[in-house]
């Protein structure tokens, strides 16, 4: 057990909380049964409808919906700010001295259990959610959360106890924390994203790097044997450090990929270091499944294999979905396009990629990348590039949804855009000739 943080008083305290989604009203609501003095604001006008504010107020917490005022943050000496929003532009409202903390930082200010917490661009919830799988096999019993599912501020308020949290952190939640400190903690890749929100990839390295920088010697810092160099240059953590790459060693039918060989070598590294030996770890991951739209199987037609992963927001994603096929692929993409080199995707496409149809937004930056690479179209629609790609597709070919990029174009998230291409699929024709699989 680690102690926790000396300063969790904040009864009587002012404090606003900034965001009515998840982790926000975790927040408010924790701080509110610590006696602090709550503001929970929203820029979104419905973001809380008549109940969810009867029954917030009921909590001592006072609702503020529309855009922010200097008046929302009068007298607050700690302002708690949810994932995705940019604290850089609420600068020059905020009291000089308040403290602005993530709901990361502000919940783990209350607990004492062990932290297992994993970053990384790509790999970051099937890696969580696989070491939370190996520790329960080793019959330990976990919180499984942060940044996927439950926030730790929900956690604590439930007045639970684990032997380990096991948590998936974002760049966004780790650029406001200032004593959160994991026992074991893992970066499992780096590469362009969110350069939407970040300034440059320097900024978003940083932010990653900051999982680190409250460990101790007894801690373990796991980092991927490609960035060994350029993290060697800058000491990133007082901890020991283990360097992982693809080994091949576990056996996970549901794990498919060579990306997904390093991520069980992260995981296994961060549940070594709470006891789990080799062979449970590879029993545990033998028998696991992944979360839903991460190179899911959906189901064949016309000898075609359709694979979900509306989860790959990234070309890193992208890349590691392409190379884990072992059919020639028709690929689907497009969207709300956040970074990366597009454009270094061509030798892989020209080898393993048969044709792509492009939907949604982002077209002009698809088409000045890959053009002269691969027959490719575009629809303004899934269903549209997915029928004409279909058409194209011959038996023994993969249909891959894996769009490298975000998807608030078109859809709500990216789970409503891998249901949307599981509809399509259950939708189409059988073509003549063919017999159903």
């Amino acid at each position: 057990m680690r102690s926790p943080a000396n300063h969790t008083g904040v009864k009587g305290l002012a404090a606003v909380v900034l965001g009515a989604g998840a982790s926000g009203l975790a927040a408010a609501r924790l701080l509110a049964s610590r006696g602090a003095r709550v503001r929970l604001l929203d820029v979104n006008p419905g973001a809380v409808d008549a109940a969810l504010e009867s029954e917030l107020t009921a909590l001592g917490i006072a609702v503020r919906l529309g855009e922010h005022t200097a008046e929302d943050f009068q007298g607050a000496r700690l302002v708690a700010i949810s994932p995705g929003i940019p604290a850089a532009k609420l600068a020059h409202l905020m009291p000089a001295g308040a403290e602005l903390v993530s709901e990361l930082e502000l919940a783990s200010r209350f607990t004492s259990e062990p932290i297992l917490a994993i970053t990384g661009t790509n790999g970051k919830t099937t890696t969580t959610m696989l070491a939370s799988a190996i520790l329960a096999a080793a019959g330990k019993k976990v919180f499984t959360g942060g940044n996927i599912g439950t926030p730790l501020s929900e956690h604590v308020l439930r007045g639970e106890k684990a032997d380990a949290l096991v948590l998936e952190v974002s760049s966004f939640q780790l650029q406001n924390i200032s004593t959160f400190r994991p026992q074991a903690a893992a970066l499992l890749n780096f590469s362009a994203n969110h350069l939407d929100y970040h300034a440059d990839m320097a900024e978003y390295l940083a932010a990653k790097l900051r999982l680190f920088v409250n460990q101790t010697p007894d801690d373990l810092a796991v980092a991927p044997e490609d960035m060994r160099e350029v993290l060697s240059k800058t000491p990133f953590t007082r901890a020991r450090t283990v360097y992982f790459a693809p080994r091949g060693r576990f056996e996970a039918p549901g794990l498919p990929g060579v990306h997904n060989q390093a991520n069980m070598e992260a995981a296994y590294a961060l549940c070594a270091h709470f006891g789990v030996d080799e062979k449970t770890a590879g029993q545990a991951m033998a028998s696991f499944v992944p979360a839903g739209h991460r190179l899911e199987r959906v189901g064949e037609k016309g000898g075609v294999l359709f694979i979900d992963d509306s989860k790959a927001t990234t070309v890193e994603a992208l890349r590691a979905a392409i190379e884990s096929c072992d059919r020639p692929v028709r690929l689907l993409a497009g969207g709300v396009f956040k970074g990366g080199d597009l454009e270094g995707l061509t030798p892989l496409l020209r080898a393993r990629v048969k044709s792509a149809g492009l939907f949604g937004a982002s077209r002009e930056i698809f088409e000045a990348a890959w053009a002269g690479a691969l027959p490719l179209f575009w629809e303004p629609t899934l269903e549209g590039a997915v029928k004409r790609l279909y058409g194209q597709a011959k038996p023994g070919e993969t249909m891959l949804l894996s769009p490298a990029t975000a998807s608030f174009d078109l859809y709500s998230g990216y789970k409503a855009r891998g249901d949307d291409f599981k509809r399509i699929f259950r939708e189409l024709p059988e073509r003549a000739g063919e017999d159903k699989r």
